[in-house]
């Protein structure tokens, strides 16, 4: 508990104050790994989901075909069977003792023949959405392969940015976790924060020309000052970002 407190103390505002500029800087060079990346691995991800999109749509579309197909044969099965029991009755007609019986008859091959034309219409809707199924398909397809092609030539584009800089992504990353440590986690959280809502990154910023290096309003020279001396932790009152020195990576002692 001790030495953890001694340690808390040797770690002055100045080294703090160094050490958050530091993971700036690292940080800023793994935001320009990604920009050399752009908006690759945007468009790779919106290329997946419209390419999974367009084979969920085939795929159910498919289904749809297949139980069309089924309907279909279906109703021809039930055309065979209408057809047959409208011989068999006619069959019967000749045979009938009297004017009931014929009448029956009728009736039953009229309605036969009434189930066949239903039959033959829904066979006809089933075919005509088919056609417009299989058009579909055809359509999402072909354009499943076009998008397939494109994301292949994008992923190979983001697999050559990414080797040519995985390794010194990797240093950046190791390098910044070390700094974070170092780094008491009050601090850490803020800067993260003000990194995450600032449009550069930029949580960490030098006086430049009497000014804030991130939005550029004017710090009066008694502030200025203070920034120099590192005596604690200044942020800008305009945008909240952290302040320190243009000589804060030198290794000259700071100005008095």
């Amino acid at each position: 508990m001790a030495t953890d407190a001694k340690n808390e103390k040797e770690i002055s505002v100045e080294e703090k104050l160094k050490a958050l500029y530091e993971l700036q800087t690292v940080a800023t060079e793994i935001d320009k790994i990604k920009t050399l990346r752009g908006e690759l691995p945007l468009e790779v991800q919106d290329l997946e989901d419209e390419i999974a999109g367009l084979q969920t749509r085939i795929d159910n579309y498919t289904i749809e075909v297949q139980d069309l197909q089924k309907q279909v044969a279906t109703h021809k099965v039930e055309i065979t069977d209408a057809k047959t029991k409208i011989e068999k009755y006619t069959e019967q007609q000749n045979n009938v003792r009297n004017n009931r019986e014929y009448d029956f008859l009728s009736k039953e091959i009229e309605f036969q023949t009434l189930e066949i034309e239903l039959s033959e219409k829904r066979i006809r809707d089933a075919q005509a959405s088919l056609t417009f199924k299989d058009e579909e398909i055809a359509k999402a397809t072909e354009l499943l392969n076009e998008r397939t092609i494109d994301l292949n030539q994008k992923k190979s584009e983001l697999d050559e940015i990414v080797s040519e800089t995985k390794q010194e992504e990797e240093k950046l990353r190791e390098r910044a976790k070390e700094i974070e440590s170092f780094i008491e986690p009050r601090l850490l959280t803020a800067f993260k924060r003000i990194r995450k809502n600032v449009r550069n990154g930029l949580s960490v910023v030098t006086i430049q020309r009497d000014a804030c290096g991130g939005c550029f309003n004017k710090i009066p020279p008694q502030r200025q000052m203070e920034i120099r001396l590192r005596k604690k932790v200044i942020v800008c009152e305009y945008c909240g970002r952290i302040l320190v020195d243009p000589e804060i990576d030198s290794p000259s002692e700071p100005q008095e």
